[in-house]
């Protein structure tokens, strides 16, 4: 098979290697679709925190693909089937992991793409355990998409919307946009998202937002008195802009993951408008069924996300235009 490898920060090359053969409780999967994000370029820079890499590495954790094998005790039915998957390779018996809270094993941090081979390559040998099925008539491009939409319905179960409230979130990115769509499916008073620009104002409302802002926007009247906040920009001041439009009592789910530096919450403001704050890193099992589920059904829409299909040959020309902060550019593919 064709794989991209870093070796280190920079130093990316394309090897051919046979696929790894599945061994008991895995599958063996035929990439279709792979998903470039702001992490595989943390990968490409080298500026991945500590312990949240190994390198050599194949990177790639947002993918879809056909199982093409299944290995000792896997049951034989899924060859064939189109399929994403979970990218935490947890240890199942942790107290964690047994209250399914599996981004968070105590036995440490190991994720596909990250510290195991990921799906930049031809194919994808993963435990069959993580894998969701799919209908025989999905689209596997838009399903690549998955990932960060699981993502997404991790931070829309944290929030616990309610129908008839208020609504907002903040970021126009994938994270954003997928979202915006779980808020939306709870039926909210008022749906807000704040872009980063106007570019993506009409895709915004084509999904669900009942009004959009930019962040530069001067304040209007819906500058505050939300229920509910889902931060996804990871800018500097992105916490601290989606904090400011809660109601008092609000709940604020923080899911971007700002560098360094980035303007903290204020610890007075939290306690005397009684704010509170969860946070998401990565999607739990009940995540991923959440958005699977969704996506099944037609309830989350991920094509039109997509604006940039790829070679794998083309690995460092989608990373490049991940960085690019052009506004045109949405979900970049990689096609094997």
């Amino acid at each position: 098979m064709t794989a991209v490898v870093l070796d280190a920060p920079g130093a990316f090359r394309l090897t051919e290697t046979p696929p790894t053969a599945p061994g008991p409780g895995e599958v063996l999967v035929a990439v279709h679709a792979c998903g470039v994000c702001g992490s595989d370029r943390e990968l490409w820079h080298g500026t991945r925190p500590d312990g949240y890499v190994r390198y050599p590495v194949t990177p790639g954790h947002e993918w879809s693909g056909t199982v093409q094998a299944a290995g000792e005790g896997v049951t034989p039915d899924l060859v064939g089937r189109k399929v994403v998957g979970e990218g935490f390779r947890n240890c199942q018996t942790c107290d964690r992991c047994r209250a399914g809270d599996t981004t968070l094993c105590t036995a440490g941090y190991d994720e596909t793409g990250f510290t195991r081979p990921g799906a930049m390559a031809d194919t994808l040998t993963l435990p069959a355990r993580l894998v969701h099925t799919l209908p025989d008539d999905a689209d596997l491009t838009a399903a690549a998409l998955l990932e960060p939409a699981a993502c997404s319905a991790a931070a829309a179960l944290e929030a616990g919307l309610r129908p008839g409230e208020r609504a907002a979130v903040v970021g126009d990115g994938t994270l954003g946009l997928t979202a915006l769509q779980f808020l939306a499916a709870m039926s909210p008073a008022e749906l807000l998202l704040v872009g980063g620009s106007r570019h993506r104002a009409d895709l915004a409302r084509s999904l669900g937002a009942g009004v959009f802002r930019t962040k530069d926007d001067p304040p209007g009247p819906d500058r505050a008195g939300y229920d509910v906040v889902v931060e996804t920009a990871g800018a500097p001041a992105s916490a601290q802009a989606a904090a400011a439009l809660l109601r008092r009592g609000g709940r604020l789910v923080l899911t971007g993951i700002p560098g360094p530096g980035a303007a903290g919450l204020d610890p007075a403001d939290l306690v005397v408008r009684r704010i509170e704050v969860r946070t998401v890193f990565g999607a739990p099992p009940r995540a991923w069924s959440h958005a699977v589920r969704a996506f099944r059904t037609g309830l989350l829409r991920t094509t039109p996300l997509i604006t940039h299909r790829k070679p794998l040959t083309d690995s460092g020309a989608a990373i490049a235009l991940v960085g690019s902060a052009d506004p045109a550019v949405g979900k970049v593919l990689l096609h094997p």
